[in-house]
């Protein structure tokens, strides 16, 4: 006897109690009702976990959320409230809880290093971010060391070791030579995933002094180079060849383990020789396909995206002739937590139950636990309606007050996850969200879904019922679907209707009706038919529809199931397809596609063409007419005709043209009625009451038109009353006292009878007035007498005739006549924007003294007279129209200082009514036009005069003249720029100090009180003296500077000195001093005295790597000094391993460098006293700008000038691209590909610490040698 199982009586309550559970409300994403609703907070966005952040840049900590009402913000750090109001760096975004750390403005990173968590709250609940860890990078220096050279035997292996310092994150390593270039790598030398240089084995090539390793750190942009590494290989013969041995990892075992998702590394280098080679294998299984991947010349195995089934032993094997080795790495595949089911947001009702869960894995396993508002559930407010079960939260019976929002936080030893999800309890009355009145068609015996989309808590009940006075529906020909559409199976015609969708709950009741229209499915009555047709013949395939004659369908054809040829032959008809003059390419098969808006049918059909046989030339005309012509099936408004096609001439009939006469209205003229396709030999006709109708068929073919065909009888229909109205009824004034009603007479065969009249009725709109009416005989008008003027009248037209009236016609709105408007706008006021533009306003007029169509307003406007010149002239009025009840406008176009007047009128249908009082206003001064001329008259040696006239339109009072000018040398460059400012009242000047046989530029515009204007040029040239060989005087072949001047301020930079060289135009004997300061610096400019009227100086004792500002300035000439410049002095070198400095040859050519330096600036000395000008000297003086004076390159020596062929080294400090670029270096892999380029220093144990900007620059000639490597300055403008 079997026994009963029991089952314990826990399990049964809470299975019943899950079964009883009602889901809970979906809220439809419908934007106007998310906005009414009530919500507790969700954060939409916030910063990552872990947030390396600039040190240099302000830091942003995002935390966005959403809620209803919208949310407030509030941040803990280290687990404690931070209050932002105290710290005067960190500010909150309007609106939102995004934290800013100003560190741009003084702030210090570190200070703000710290665990940070952002609370969003309101009235229902708060939501919480992760915590995210603020971690300022870092990039710090190379620790120094003293390396030794490595002296390896030919054949050994080798390991040169980086050991980069640690930065956050941290850097990418890589090895390049003193030149800069990538070192070549190879299944024989290859670098480590730790940085380290391997070889497998040495060869004599590896010997070389400038293995060096950089790291490049992204975060701050700096790239850190450690001190050079040296390699000698010497040789022994012969070399021993060895078998493999591993260089990393060392033993037989080693253990790894990885994160589920991350990227699993694993590295075996060899050494031997010959040069080892790797392969890798599992254990126990394969390698995962699609995932795996080997670089580093397979001496890496990269499998991407690991899961725990990648667990497991690999081994690596290396093997090269003499034998092999072997390691196995065992992987163990951990993981952070990932969510199984995250929890989701939960919306109840009063009284309703639910749940939130929340499942994670993990290895190991994670943790659960709750959180309430933030607060850890254990602690947080008690809730009757709420039960934790693990990782459930069971929720029964909830009221509004349940509402708020739910942390669940999974976690285990490698990382956490946290998701907010909130309970909203709502009580809202039944809503529906679908549209009233909404309209749905469909097709018969096809589904009809009708839409009742609606929201309320407690969730509605749905009911639907047809008609107005319907009952429920129900029944198996429904379907009621849970979001209250109702589903209608097969619809019929009867289903067509109004239907009425009811949402109740215990808050309320709502209903909402929709229209249902049932169309008849559309059908292909004649479908294309089968085809054989010979090459070059003509086929047609017919597709004839039937279709509900409310939907429009389109035709379209295809070719083996895609678009037909873009071919003329093809000829698509509107029931047929045509293809002329066949090929052996159209075989294939044809589709007839029919759509609808609500359906789609088609057919098929195959055409084979055939080749044709021998044909004797054929003969192509127009076609016979047809003949036999039949009236059948006689109704009284339509009647069948049928005819016979005449002979087509050897070219297809394409159409028939269908014509009648009207041999009781109009006899002998016929008109079109229709036309069918050339395959179609009778056709349905519709006809007219009242018409004596004959038939005739014209047949048209590719050649032309037939002769039409003998006429059929004759049919007369019967008469009826008429069937339309007349169309284009008007009512309109001509005077202010009558209503002209006038309508478009219907034509003869529309007149459906004899005795054809016009019943015209009027009355007065809003007024409770009866219809007057006049039968009038078969007229157009009628003119109604004796009316209010400008007052609306409803009209109508209605036709009649001996049998009887036409259908009722539509009423339509007329006007009496219009008169004149009564009175002009009033508070006309004018703000003036500028010299030309002007805004106007005005009052409108009331509409009763219209007495019209207002059409707008029209302004006048005209200028009185200018107000720098008092001449009257002629005074053209000028006239701008504003359409509609504008109120307002702006007069542009006008002229500056100027007094203008204008008024303003209302205009109607039949004028203007009167004008406004004048209103006057001035425009204030504008720039003034060109002078009218400028004449260059009476050339001497040194002398020209300029004459000119005023500006045709000053548009104000002039106050001065400007006259600029510059010589233009052989070349056609230009010369310094003088500027003379002349007053208004001159008209000539004689200009002197000029250049003989010189051809100068000149510029001159005049300026008002508001500014220049545009200016006029000229050209003019100085002449030669007789004999043509004459030189000017010393200081005579020079323009005179208006005022002493310090320009061309240039400096070369070494580490502890500068060269500063300026130009000086003035007068003679000045004493000169430099003055300087470091750049950036609030302490004193230090001054130094030139000794002399030099225009060069040396600075000493500057400071290496610094940038400093200089100024020159001339004594005993107050406030009287040049522009700043700002220059940057050389790094500080390292010393190499040997200092060439010491070296006696190097002492030696530097002696012979500075004697010869010191003989060229004495010859240099002696010409310049001497008043001797260098030909480049004169060359830098030539300009391209006539406003700006491009300063000149120095070359870093002593001297002022130097040989224009001398390479010019790119000053430090000083001018830089303006876009910062520089060229590429020849080698394409160098430290370009790791930046933007460089702009840094050594440090004093040789690394390299540079920002990627782009500024290329090169040491100055009097710069310290070095035996250190170069700074890669140069390099990193072309590394990748």
């Amino acid at each position: 006897m079997m026994k009963k199982m029991s089952i314990p009586t826990s399990i049964t309550s809470l299975v019943l109690f899950l079964c009883q559970i009602i889901s809970a409300l979906d809220v439809p994403l419908d934007s106007k009702l998310l906005e009414e609703l009530s919500q507790p907070p969700t954060i939409t966005q916030q910063s990552p976990k872990d947030y390396i952040v600039d040190p240099r840049e302000n830091i942003v900590i995002q935390c966005e959320a959403k809620g209803k009402p919208p949310p407030s913000f509030s941040w803990t750090r280290n687990g404690t409230h931070f209050d932002i109001d105290k710290d005067a760096q960190v500010t909150m975004k309007p609106n939102s809880g995004t934290l800013v750390i100003n560190i741009m403005n003084g702030g210090k990173a570190e200070a703000y290093e710290g665990v940070y968590q952002c609370t969003a709250r309101n009235e229902r609940g708060a939501a919480i971010s992760n915590n995210i860890v603020i971690r300022p990078s870092r990039s710090p220096l190379w620790t120094k060391e003293k390396l030794e050279p490595n002296h390896v035997r030919e054949g050994d292996s080798l390991v040169l070791h980086c050991r980069p310092p640690v930065g956050l994150p941290p850097p990418i390593i890589f090895w390049m030579d003193n030149a800069f270039q990538r070192l070549p790598q190879s299944e024989r030398v290859s670098q480590g995933l730790n940085g380290d240089l391997y070889f497998s084995n040495v060869q004599p090539e590896d010997t070389r002094e400038d293995y060096i390793c950089y790291a490049r750190f992204n975060h701050t942009q700096t790239i850190q180079q450690k001190q050079p590494i040296s390699v000698k290989v010497f040789s022994t013969k012969p070399v021993t060849e060895r078998q493999p041995v591993l260089l990393t990892p060392t033993g037989s075992t080693s253990t790894k383990v990885e994160l589920r998702g991350n990227v699993l590394l694993l590295e075996c280098i060899a050494a031997g020789l010959p040069t080892p080679v790797i392969r890798w294998i599992k254990e126990g299984g394969e390698l995962p396909a699609n995932r795996t991947f080997f670089e580093n010349f397979k001496k890496t195995l990269k499998i991407i995206d690991v899961s725990e089934a990648d667990s497991g032993n690999y081994k690596c094997i290396a093997r090269n002739t003499l034998g092999s080795v072997h390691h196995v790495i065992s992987v163990t595949v951990k993981a952070a937590p990932y969510w199984i089911t995250a929890p989701r947001n939960l919306v109840l009702s009063p009284g309703e139950d639910g749940t939130l869960i929340c499942r994670a894995n993990g290895n190991p396993k994670p943790s659960i636990s709750w959180l309430a508002n933030g607060v850890p559930i254990a602690i947080a407010p008690e809730d009757p309606s709420r039960k934790v079960d693990g990782d459930t939260i069971i929720f029964s019976h909830v009221q509004e007050r349940s509402s708020a929002v739910y942390q669940c936080n999974a976690s285990n030893e490698y990382g956490y996850l946290l998701a907010n999800a909130f309970v909203n309890v709502l009580a809202e009355p039944p809503r529906i969200l679908t549209p009233a009145n909404k309209l749905y068609q469909v097709i018969a015996d096809s589904p009809a879904l009708l839409d009742c989309a609606y929201f309320g808590s407690p969730k509605p009940e749905i009911e639907w019922f047809k008609g107005v006075k319907g009952s429920i529906l129900r029944g198996n020909e429904y379907v009621f679907h849970d979001n209250g559409t109702l589903e209608i199976p097969v619809a019929q015609k009867n289903s067509a209707g109004t239907y009425t969708c009811v949402a109740r709950n215990e808050l309320g009741k709502i209903q909402n009706e929709v229209q249902l229209e049932i169309k008849d499915p559309t059908m292909i009555i004649k479908q294309p038919e089968y085809k054989v047709i010979q090459r070059y013949g003509q086929v047609s395939f017919e597709c004839i529809i039937k279709h509900d004659s409310t939907l429009l369908p389109t035709v379209t054809w295809l070719k083996d199931n895609d678009e037909l040829p873009d071919d003329e032959r093809f000829l698509v008809g509107k029931d047929n397809l045509t293809i002329m003059n066949v090929t052996d390419k159209d075989d294939g098969t044809y589709t007839c596609i029919v759509n609808t808006t609500l359906d789609s049918v088609s057919a098929s059909a195959v055409l084979t063409v055939v080749a044709a046989p021998p044909t004797p030339a054929i003969i192509y005309a127009r076609p016979n007419p047809p003949f036999d012509l039949e009236l059948t099936g006689q109704l009284e408004r339509s009647i069948e005709l049928s005819w016979i096609p005449g002979d087509e001439n050897n070219s297809p009939i394409t159409n028939f043209v269908i014509e009648y006469e009207d041999a009781l209205h109009e006899p002998g003229m016929w008109h079109y009625q229709t036309e069918v396709p050339g395959t179609q030999t009778t056709v349905q006709l519709k006809l007219s009451p009242y018409v004596n109708y004959s038939f005739r068929v014209i047949a048209v073919n590719k050649i032309g038109r037939s002769q039409p065909s003998e006429p059929s009888e004759q049919y007369l229909t019967k008469s009826a009353s008429p069937d339309e109205n007349p169309a284009n009824v008007q009512g309109i004034g001509s005077e202010p006292d009558n209503l002209v009603i006038t309508w478009e007479p219907l034509k003869g065969f529309q007149s459906n009878g004899p005795g054809l009249q016009y019943k015209v009725s009027w009355r007065q709109k809003d007024v409770d007035d009866e219809w007057t009416s006049v039968i009038v005989a078969n007229v157009s008008k009628y003119i109604v007498s004796g009316t209010p003027t400008f007052v609306p009248y409803e009209i109508k037209v209605q036709a009649l005739n001996d049998l009887g009236y036409a259908p009722e016609p539509s009423e339509v709105i007329g006007h009496s006549g219009e008169d004149l408007p009564m009175v002009a706008p009033g508070n006309v006021q004018v703000h003036v924007i500028n010299s030309t533009l002007a805004k106007v306003h005005w009052d409108p007029v009331p509409l009763k003294t219209v007495r019209g169509h207002l059409q707008g307003y029209k302004v006048y406007y005209w200028k009185v007279h200018s107000l720098s010149r008092r001449s009257r002239r002629h005074v053209e009025k000028k006239i701008l129209t504003f359409r509609g009840n504008k109120t307002f406008g702006m007069l542009p176009g006008l002229e500056p200082y100027s007094s203008y007047k204008l008024n303003v009128r209302v205009v109607n249908g039949k004028g203007e009514g009167p004008a406004s009082p004048d209103k006057v206003f001035k425009t204030p001064e504008g720039v003034p036009s060109s002078p009218s001329f400028l004449k260059i008259t009476n050339p001497t040696l040194d002398s020209l005069t300029l004459e000119w006239g005023s500006p045709t339109h000053p548009n104000g009072v002039l106050i001065s003249y400007t006259l600029k000018f510059q010589p233009i040398n052989s070349t056609h460059e230009l010369g310094p720029l003088v500027e003379i400012r002349i007053p208004a009242n001159e008209s000539s000047l004689i200009l002197k100090n000029l250049n003989y046989s010189t051809r100068y530029k000149f510029y001159f515009n005049a300026q008002t009180s508001v500014g220049s204007g545009s200016q006029i040029t000229e050209e003019a040239v100085t002449i030669m003296d007789e004999a043509g060989i004459l030189r000017p005087a010393v200081g005579a072949g020079k323009v005179q500077p208006l005022y002493p001047r310090i320009r061309n301020v240039t400096t070369a930079a070494a580490e502890t000195y500068a060269n500063i060289s300026w130009e000086y135009e003035g007068p003679d004997h000045a004493n000169f001093y430099v003055e300087y300061g470091v750049a950036g610096s609030k302490e004193d400019w230090k001054k130094e005295i030139v000794n002399g009227s030099r225009s060069f100086f040396v600075l000493k004792g500057l400071t290496p790597g610094t940038a400093y500002k200089v100024r020159v300035g001339a004594e005993g000439l107050s406030g009287f000094r040049s522009s700043e410049d700002v220059f940057e002095t050389g790094p500080a070198m390292a010393s190499r391993q040997v200092d060439i400095a010491t070296q006696g040859w190097f002492i030696g050519l530097m002696c012979a460098v500075a004697l010869l330096i010191l003989i060229l600036l004495i010859v240099c000395f002696i010409r310049r006293n001497k008043g001797g000008k260098y030909p480049v000297k004169e060359k830098e003086d030539a300009h391209a700008d006539p406003e700006i004076q491009p300063m000149k390159e120095d070359d870093g020596t002593f001297g002022e000038y130097s040989d224009a062929e001398d390479h010019k080294p790119l000053k430090k400090g000083s001018r830089t691209p303006s876009d910062r670029t520089v060229k590429k270096e020849d080698s394409d892999d160098s430290l370009v590909d790791y930046g933007e380029g460089v702009n840094g220093q050594f440090n004093e144990d040789g690394s390299f610490i540079g920002q990627y900007s782009g500024k290329k620059e090169k040491e100055p000639a009097e710069g310290n040698e070095s035996s250190e490597a170069p700074s890669p300055v140069n390099a990193m403008n072309s590394f990748v």
